[in-house]
């Protein structure tokens, strides 16, 4: 798996994940639990995970998107 993007606003992800989705890319959230324990208030990024062979494919639905990366 490789890291396709990360942000404090969770609106973001879903909606880059619902692109990817859509475009039949699998994709993983990662440190959902971390983000939840520190209450809301955006200190700790999730992160957005694609699979390496997806990953070409990934940036360029979120380019086309103007979806900030945030790496």
């Amino acid at each position: 798996m490789k890291e396709l993007l990360r942000s404090t606003d969770p609106t973001i992800i879903a909606f880059a994940s619902a692109l990817l989705q859509g475009e039949d890319i699998d994709c993983f959230q990662m440190d959902v639990n971390m983000s939840i324990l520190e209450g809301g208030i955006g200190i700790f990024p999730r992160r957005l995970m694609v699979r390496r062979d997806d990953h070409d494919r990934a940036l360029r639905v979120m380019r086309d998107n103007e979806i900030p990366l945030g790496l």
